[in-house]
Formats: C-alpha cells, structure tokens, sequence
C-alpha cells in the first residue's frame, strides 16, 4: 500500500498571511491538531499545530479593551508559528514506512509532496489506524486464526495450502514478534474455524490466543 492511495486531499490549508483566530477556528471546525501552510502556488511551507495556535491567543483575563484586542487579532498572524522542520514524504513512499517516521519523530501526521514541493495531501493517524483495520480484513469478518512458526521456508504457503485444499478463502495474512516468537495472524472467510485449527495442531502448529497471553496484563 502506498501513502499516495490513501492520503487526504480535502484537507484545509493556510497561508502565512493567514490569521490565527482563522486557523483556530478552521481546527476546531474540521477537528484537526494540525494545519499544513503552503505558499501562493501550493508549495508546502511547513505546518502550524493546534497549541501553539492557542498559546498565540490573547488570554481570557486580559486587560485589553474589546477595541485593543480586535485590532491586535486583526494583525497576529501564522506566519511566526509555521514549523518549517516538519518532514514530508512522497505519494510513491510505502505507508509502513511513513508510518515509522511518524513513530520515531512521534508526529500527529505528515505532509504528501510531490517532486516540486507542492502539497498533495496529508495522512495521520486516523489513515493509519483505517489501514491497519483494512489490512487486517476485519471489515470482511470471517475468523481470526494466530499461530507461532518457527523461521523456516515455506510456512505461509503450507499453511495457505492447507487452507485452500478445505476450499476456505483466506481474507488477510499479518506476522507480528512477541518475545523473540514470530506469531502468524490468519483471517479466514467462516464462521467457526474449528477444522483449520484441527488440522494445524495435528501438524504441530501452536495454536495461541488470549489465554495463552493473559499473565502479561493480569
């Protein structure tokens, strides 16, 4: 999957020149943390985040008249706020990979140029947690299978062709690590996967689930 499948093109952006009780507004409007800011010709700039926007604000025991603090408003704007450090990323970039980045630099979301600078779009958290439940094949149902394999070749297609030979479709694949144990996660199109977990353990396959796990958050 790739950052440019699913980023968000329909996002708000603003300009320096725009105000900082706009962009507040325009945050509490779309439920953003964050706004990207590019200049006259879509290029991207940086990005403005939602508490410093608020810190920018005057404070609600100011001793400025209404007149003072319409006229101050009417001249704060982003411009100062603009966080040029912010990384950005191509369309073409695997969305595991962005998604790293915003892990590592602990980031709200990231901001999708192409080869110009002009903004493309923009993905976050949310685009993320949706792929993960895409990937997953959760919004298909089915059942979860998870399984511990030892590093060998040729264990996802064994598995997957022990499956198949049941005439049972197999929605979605993941692999994870737990304490060194690579755990396979297999989502399958029934509702009781009772005869693959049968044939898995009379081929050796530990079958784990929650029980097999519930010391470590007892």
């Amino acid at each position: 999957m790739y950052v440019g499948l699913k980023m968000i093109t329909d996002m708000p952006t603003i300009t320096p020149a725009t105000l900082v009780m706009e962009a507040d507004k325009i945050m509490e409007k779309n439920r953003l943390w964050m706004l990207m800011a590019v200049d006259q010709q879509n290029r991207f700039l940086g990005a403005v985040r939602k508490e410093d926007v608020r810190a920018a604000l005057p404070s609600p025991v100011t001793t400025l008249s209404r007149h003072e603090l319409n006229y101050l408003m009417s001249k704060l704007s982003v411009e100062k706020l603009i966080l040029k450090n912010i990384p950005s990323i191509p369309p073409q970039m695997e969305i595991e990979e962005a998604a790293k980045i915003m892990f590592d630099e602990d980031l709200a979301g990231l901001p999708v140029v192409d080869s110009k600078n002009n903004l493309l779009g923009y993905i976050n958290r949310n685009v993320m947690l949706d792929v993960l439940v895409e990937e997953m094949g959760l919004a298909q149902g089915g059942s979860r299978i998870v399984f511990e394999v030892e590093e060998r070749t040729g264990v996802i297609a064994e598995v997957s062709g022990l499956i198949a030979d049941m005439r049972v479709s197999i929605i979605s694949t993941a692999t994870f690590y737990h304490n060194g144990k690579r755990m396979v996660v297999i989502r399958v199109q029934m509702d009781d996967p009772a005869p693959i977990i049968k044939a898995l353990l009379e081929r050796n396959y530990n079958i784990v689930g929650p029980c097999d796990f519930a010391k470590e958050w007892c």
